[in-house]
């Protein structure tokens, strides 16, 4: 299998995995327990925590553990509106937000509150002018991704958040794609909250994390017990948070290493397709964007056949957000940075990591170019085009 859909899902890192596995039997007590075997387990769940904080530049105690980036989102958005619903009820957000956050701001706006969408631009950027129009005085949270998941897309987060601060906004960004991969510092970038999800960067699936700036004042988003500081309750996952921590204490150690390696062998993979293969589209910003992701569209070919083909052939590509795959509409992302919906039915989003290799890259390529040509060979609108050339003998 060659797996390109790291943008779903990363493979769990061996050590994240033999690090949680005591927890699960050998040192099984509640965290919340008052004896000494269970002040260990919750020193196990501190460290994490501090591996977690150092990963972005946050203290301990402003990181709260969640079941996820979705959570996390969640708790972000809600716990803000909630909490300052006497300061106003708008909410700033853009158009190619995960559905973690569009769903949400569409749930308060049910709920009486109101939410402005940014436009972005071709590339998939944030247009700051319009950023701060759109700031009202009863404006009370931002809420912009660090990275978008489909087309990688890198945002001005540090421009954003100096915005939010001159203007007494909290700022919130969705950083599951980001986390881990890129260099992060909440305190330099002026973010009052984050949210990121451990099986992006190499942890378990079913656990992530809200950063959560000191001073800044949330609602709790699960009542209960008094867990995490009474800002979330339940029962803490001791495995899933001790494996989190060090995916992200390794993340951090080898970042610099692996956006090298990955950003390389995605410039390689682009230049390929780009003189191999006629009419193909990258989608998201030339260099801004991160290390692992591209997401080109291939006119005259629907993206679905060509996933499904490269499946057939053991490679494993996405046509989008995971999280939107059977939903049978075009991407929003991909509509709001221009294309048709035509368009956005002909894209494939490869996705690497510090796993993939040259040589997986380079079969994947041979294949596409397969793919794509016969595919072409049933489209009457791609023969039509290329008919001239056919004439003196061209062909790909």
């Amino acid at each position: 299998m060659i797996y390109l859909d790291n943008a779903a899902t990363t493979s769990m890192r061996r050590e994240a995995y033999e690090k949680m596995l005591p927890y699960f039997i050998d040192y099984y007590q509640n965290p919340s327990g008052a004896y000494e075997s269970a002040i260990n387990t919750q020193n196990a769940m501190e460290e994490s925590r501090e591996n977690i904080a150092s990963l972005i530049g946050a203290t301990k105690d402003e990181i709260v553990f969640t079941s996820g980036g979705t959570e996390a989102d969640n708790y972000a958005i809600k716990g803000c509106a909630m909490m300052h619903k006497d300061k106003g009820r708008h909410i700033i957000t853009t158009k190619i937000e995960h559905h973690a956050v569009l769903n949400t701001c569409r749930f308060l706006e049910e709920n009486g509150y109101e939410v402005t969408y940014l436009d972005v631009d071709e590339y998939g950027v944030v247009k700051l002018d319009r950023l701060k129009d759109a700031i009202r005085p009863d404006t009370v949270l931002i809420s912009v991704m660090m990275a978008n998941n489909e087309i990688g897309t890198i945002q001005p987060i540090e421009e954003i958040g100096n915005i939010a601060k001159k203007r007494g906004v909290l700022f919130h960004t969705d950083a599951v794609q980001a986390c881990g991969h890129i260099p992060v510092n909440v305190k330099e970038q002026k973010i009052s909250m984050l949210s990121a999800s451990a099986h992006k960067f190499g942890g378990p699936k079913g656990i992530g994390f809200l950063y959560v700036a000191d001073g800044v004042k949330i609602k709790p988003f699960i009542h209960g017990g008094s867990q995490e500081q009474e800002r979330r309750a339940g029962t803490s996952n001791v495995p899933a948070i001790v494996a989190m921590g060090e995916a992200a204490r390794l993340s951090g150690i080898e970042m610099k290493k692996h956006t090298e390696y990955v950003t390389k062998l995605r410039e390689y993979a682009i230049m390929r397709i780009f003189r191999e293969i006629p009419f193909v589209r990258l989608n998201g910003h030339r260099y801004k964007r991160l290390p692992g992701n591209m997401n080109f569209c291939f006119q005259f070919v629907d993206g679905v056949n060509i996933q499904v083909m490269l499946d057939m052939k053991g490679v494993c590509v996405s046509t989008g957000s995971a999280c939107s795959t059977g939903s049978g509409k075009a991407s929003h992302v991909l509509l709001a940075i221009g294309l048709n919906e035509e368009l956005a039915s002909n894209v494939i989003r490869m996705s690497i990591s510090y796993t993939t290799t040259k040589k997986e890259i380079d079969e994947t390529i041979n294949y596409l170019k397969e793919i794509v040509y016969k595919q072409r060979q049933l489209s009457k609108e791609y023969i039509e085009i290329t008919k001239p050339y056919r004439r003196y003998g061209w062909r790909r």
